[in-house]
């Protein structure tokens, strides 16, 4: 096999797994992989610098094609009602087949870490046969020095071969499409699939059952700091603003999607960001939005027109076009990656029954609750004839990329709020005077003022009224706010539906935490909503 790049040959390589590929590029870098994937025709050079790429039939994860292999070490450790298993012998089947598939083959090796806390991070080694791909891993997990590549280890391997297909007879999967993590081989393969993010996700996954075991919570959240040096954490599932909210020019950003809880602080698992582009605003988004017209940025799935400009306006790919971009795209982002203890966290929903005040403070063991839920709403499509929110459940924010069971991460949280008594908010950016249909998005600008006076601890001390359904405490007052805007209730016409639609909430939340209700403390079961009499 021929090597090329910045490769320290002591280091080695596992010849069983790609020993085969006729050349093997090591630590290209980012140039190197921009020049070469235009050169190899992956992509198009967009007006602004950026690599456009297309990934075909895959645009977002492929869920159903996940798989985790199970035996001695996960057995007892995943959980299974929420992941896949494969076989130790349908996986072993799999990896010689992705040796196979490699022979003669040109592959790109990034060595990266995942994790800025040199205490807790992990090395990983990538291997891809597209060069956009190894661009793009070089930019989401967090780049070493050349120099350390010399003593360079690696402990989790990802093999990413789009061009090859499972075949579920012989290796136990539902399609041609893969994604398996073999934990106890520190080994994901991926195959069938060219959309980029799955590397990072699988990565995700495995620090997220390697980590509780060393005492760090692994978190689906964004993450930012003042200028006093308080730091923010921001969980939300897709369109509570979780990105929007977070991107706040007067704080630094530490991260925007993956990090750890140590007993050091807070630490970004990635070295860039993956943001969304459909709707992409100047105005809303600045920093991202300059970010993704930026040279070097990748742009996936993203329509362009006949001069090569980028439409974030059009979904006639997918309405989950992404850029890829390393942190420093971001001006105000965090070179270390790293904070010091949370003193606020804070859980957005967007919730479209229009039932959730804009803000309320949460006690720990209302924060566990809530972190199992992992509560946001859709608004109805526009199927004929479907009028109602959906509700959507996923627990702790991330429930697809959870190998272990929810109660394991939501009982760390409980801890580390007790231990560093961070204040904890659930902040609905949803409906309000109505569900959706009949009332209206609470507005950007009071979500802004109420997250500003929660930052700043000017709700500590401000009268708090106790929600009648859920328990946790509202503001009475704050800061620039119209104080009637903080109870639902006042802003519906009719108050009777208000609480018609309160108590068809309570349900829903309380059927979707009846299977963790077993793994919980009586105090954290105490904290589900109830019906008044």
């Amino acid at each position: 096999m021929q090597i090329e790049g910045r490769y320290n040959h002591a280091a080695g390589f596992d010849s069983t797994l790609f020993g085969g590929a006729k050349r093997a590029l090591f630590n290209l870098v980012e140039p190197e992989l921009f020049e070469l994937a235009i050169a190899r025709g992956e992509g198009i050079l967009t007006a602004d610098g950026a690599l456009r790429v297309l990934t075909g039939e895959h645009t977002g994860r492929s869920a159903n094609d996940k798989f985790i292999v199970r035996d001695a070490l996960t057995e007892s450790t995943v959980w299974w009602d929420n992941n896949a298993a494969m076989s130790e012998g349908h996986f072993a089947a799999l990896k010689a087949d992705f040796a196979a598939y490699m022979k003669g083959r040109e592959v790109f090796v990034q060595d990266l870490y995942g994790g800025a806390d040199p205490a807790h991070r992990i090395r990983v080694r990538v291997v891809t046969e597209n060069a956009w791909h190894a661009l793009f891993i070089r930019y989401l997990l967090r780049r070493p020095e050349l120099a350390d590549l010399a003593a360079f280890r690696e402990e989790l391997t990802v093999i990413d071969m789009p061009g090859f297909q499972a075949d579920p007879s012989r290796h136990g999967t539902r399609s041609g499409t893969v994604i398996a993590l073999n934990l106890r081989e520190r080994l994901v393969l991926i195959g069938g699939t060219s959309y980029a993010g799955e590397m990072k996700k699988s990565v995700f996954t495995t620090l997220n059952f390697l980590l509780p075991d060393t005492g760090v919570l692994p978190m689906h959240c964004s993450a930012n700091i003042g200028e006093k040096g308080d730091v923010a954490l921001f969980f939300g599932l897709s369109g509570t603003g979780k990105t929007t909210l977070s991107a706040d020019s007067s704080r630094t950003l530490i991260g925007d999607d993956e990090h750890g809880w140590s007993d050091n602080g807070v630490f970004n698992f990635e070295g860039g960001c993956y943001a969304k582009t459909i709707n992409l605003s100047p105005h809303a988004e600045p920093e991202i939005y300059a970010a993704c017209r930026r040279f070097g940025t990748v742009l996936e799935n993203v329509v362009v027109d006949d001069l090569r400009a980028p439409d974030f306006s059009d979904d006639r790919y997918t309405q989950n076009g992404r850029a890829a971009y390393p942190l420093h795209y971001i001006p105000n982002a965090s070179e270390s990656g790293m904070g010091g203890q949370p003193d606020t966290v804070i859980f957005l929903t967007a919730d479209a029954f229009g039932v959730l005040p804009p803000i309320a403070r949460l006690t720990p063991e209302q924060a566990m609750f809530h972190f199992l839920s992992g509560y946001t709403a859709k608004v109805a499509g526009t199927e004929k004839g479907v009028t109602e929110p959906v509700a959507t459940f996923s627990a702790c924010f991330g429930a697809p990329f959870m190998p272990r069971h929810p109660a394991v991460y939501g009982k760390m949280l409980k801890q580390r709020l007790h231990e560093t008594g961070a204040r904890c908010w659930l902040v609905n950016t949803g409906w309000t005077g109505g569900p959706y249909g009949e009332g209206y998005r609470m507005p950007i600008r009071d979500t802004r003022a109420l997250l500003h006076a929660a930052l700043s601890g000017a709700l500590d001390g401000v009268p708090m009224r106790r929600d009648p359904f859920f328990g946790f405490e509202v503001p009475m007052t704050a800061p620039d706010v119209d104080a009637r805007l903080l109870d639902p209730r006042a802003t519906w016409a009719d108050a009777q539906r208000y609480d018609e639609q309160a108590r068809r909430l309570v349900a829903m939340f309380n059927d979707n935490f009846a299977a963790f209700a077993g793994h919980v403390e009586d105090a954290v079961k105490a904290a589900a909503p109830v019906v008044p009499a």
